[in-house]
């Protein structure tokens, strides 16, 4: 339970109190009572707004209610005082003693500080990455990458039982193309077919995938049949190369995401849910609920294609669960839309026991997002919730210019080229430094550089600090006394100043920190604390070269120094229990 928790339940307990008494009347309604830190530190430690929602339906003058509450609350053990602010809101300062226990918890949780229990083990699907398996991943699934796998590690750290999944979309006019591209490699590679050279066939404008990653495949695919499939029309070779490549390039993306440090608990494949027949059945749960007709849509808005004719179409009816206009179910040749895929899809999810869904998509798929959550509330009949993060694009820049394609993937940079280029970690942390609905510039030489400006290196860099701090420490202690447990023993009221209560007050709003993030599914709240606490860090750190006495080490006052150390060993836990969430490496020592 975060701290802010344990004091709505003590100010629940007053209430309680009062209502016993006959103060106030015993069937009060508590749920809009909050409970949180105030906007200005000189307002305290505490705010609620218990006295302003409870006001009215007691009875009672909000300032009248807020001067009852207040005299109760500031008798409350560990609450230094209790203030009435504006009309009615209540802020309580707590004792100091009160931060140095929280301190002791840090170190005495270590990086499992924040763990929560707020989940309640409930199952949740986090899919995300998702991309067609025609080649490599580039630079923008790495940011959908990033963020799904650290929402994932957030959601598990606040409680709930997480499965990280992949749809595989290997169905399609996409994976065909695929297929034939590949074919046409082949037949070069074992000498046959109208183009003599890879060259030629590259200038020849009939590959769809013309990547240098797709090379290898077909050689492997020559070494293996020969010239089995030479002389084989279309129909034969088609679904056994399709087969082949979208082996090959599920090979490639998870070696990408292997050295992204991403690995997921579960594949589905696209073609494998349609040949089981989830299709039918779910366009059966559907037409069951009379959710289904035939119907001829408007046309597109804007420009209307040449293709575009009104005809009769088999549509789910979207409007009825808040989508724009009706969305079809099959296309004019009789086979399933996309969107009737990820209808079955989604069911089958709910169907395995996830009433909670979180799909991370590319900014191009924006517009799909409404008829797909109307699709969830239709096949789960309300029961299951579909959110939706879309990430906006990646712009790759060189100090401030536009980096140009990869040689190996033809139209786009690799996302291996960009981890090989900085380092996963650094990847990582980048791709969550901006809120996932805003454009991310990511600059290759600025994102390396050791300057407060790059957040990656501004709260590693506080990291290797402390470490620092406790390899000085070693020269002086013996290994017994910087043990944590030891620490936390350590005379923690010597810590009075205002910047170090200051920098304890900030840990101690990690907890509610991580139950926060995880429950609006924004990982990058994450980022913006630990360059917070970093920042805090750091200017702490910078007292102490300018005041001796100031510093985390004085060797002329070694109880001093052990409750300073036992602060600095709480900071690098808090900023390793980020870390981890991020799936980022808590450094030591700078290079």
């Amino acid at each position: 339970m975060n701290l802010f928790q344990h004091f709505r339940e003590r100010i629940l307990g007053v209430i309680g109190n009062l209502a016993a008494e006959g103060r106030l009347p015993g069937d009060l309604s508590t749920g809009r009572i909050t409970v949180e830190p105030p906007r200005e530190a000189d307002q305290g430690d505490v705010t609620t707004n218990a006295a302003m929602v409870l006001a009215k339906p007691a009875g009672i003058k909000p300032r009248d209610l807020a001067e009852l509450l207040a005299e109760r609350l500031g008798g409350l053990e560990s609450v230094a005082g209790a203030d009435i602010a504006g009309p009615g809101f209540i802020n309580m300062r707590l004792e100091d003693a009160f931060w140095h226990a929280r301190l002791a918890e840090i170190l005495r949780a270590g990086p499992a500080y924040g763990d929560s229990a707020m989940g309640g083990g409930a199952a949740v699907n986090v899919e995300f990455v998702s991309a067609n398996p025609t080649g490599p991943l580039h630079i923008g699934h790495g940011r959908g990458a990033v963020i799904g796998d650290a929402l994932a590690a957030l959601l598990g750290k606040a409680g709930y039982t997480v499965t990280r999944e992949y749809y595989i979309n290997d169905a399609g006019a996409q994976v065909e193309a695929l297929a034939r591209s590949l074919h046409l490699r082949y037949l070069v590679a074992v000498g046959e077919g109208k183009y003599a050279t890879l060259e030629i066939l590259k200038s020849s404008g009939d590959l769809r995938y013309g990547g240098d990653y797709l090379q290898p495949v077909a050689e492997d695919l020559a070494l293996r049949d020969d010239k089995k499939w030479v002389e084989k029309p279309e129909a034969v070779w088609l679904e056994p190369l399709r087969g082949f490549a979208v082996e090959a390039m599920m090979g490639l993306i998870k070696a990408d995401l292997e050295a992204l440090g991403i690995r997921f608990d579960k594949f589905t494949s696209e073609r494998d849910l349609v040949a089981r027949g989830a299709v039918d059945d779910a366009l059966k749960f559907l037409e069951d609920r009379d959710l289904v007709h035939t119907g001829v849509l408007e046309p597109p808005k804007g420009k209307v294609p040449d293709d575009w004719e009104p005809r009769p179409q088999v549509l789910f009816r979207a409007t009825r669960f808040g989508d724009d206009v009706d969305r079809p179910l099959k296309k004019a040749d009789g086979s399933w839309t996309y969107f009737a895929t990820d209808i079955a899809y989604h069911l089958d999810k709910f169907r395995r026991g996830f009433k909670t869904m979180i799909d991370i998509w590319g900014a191009d798929h924006g517009g799909y997002v409404k008829r797909v959550q109307a699709a969830v509330q239709a096949v789960t009949e309300g029961a299951g919730d579909l959110d939706v993060k879309v990430c906006r694009l990646v712009n790759l820049l060189d100090d401030g210019r536009p980096v140009k394609m990869s040689k190996r993937a033809g139209s786009f940079v690799t996302l291996r080229d960009v981890i090989d280029a900085v380092g996963k970690d650094v990847v990582r942390f980048i791709m969550l430094s901006r809120t996932n609905d805003k454009p991310l510039d990511f600059d290759l030489v600025r994102v390396t550089e050791q300057s407060r400006d790059n957040p990656v290196f501004y709260v590693q860099y506080a990291h290797a600090r402390v470490c620092s701090v406790m390899r000085h420490a070693a020269e002086i202690f013996d290994a017994g006394a910087l043990r944590a447990e030891t620490l936390a023993e350590a005379r923690l009221q010597r810590l009075s100043a205002p910047s170090e209560l200051g920098l304890i007050k900030l840990m101690a709003g990690w907890p509610r920190l991580v139950e926060g993030a995880a429950e609006t599914h924004e990982p990058h709240r994450v980022a913006f604390y630990l360059n917070d606490l970093a920042a805090q860090f750091h200017a702490l750190w910078n007292k102490g070269n300018d005041d001796a006495s100031l510093r985390f080490i004085v060797p002329a006052d070694r109880e001093l120094t052990a409750a300073r150390l036992a602060l600095v060993q709480g900071v690098a836990y808090v900023i390793a229990s980020g870390l981890m969430v991020f799936g980022v490496t808590p450094l030591e020592e700078m290079r």
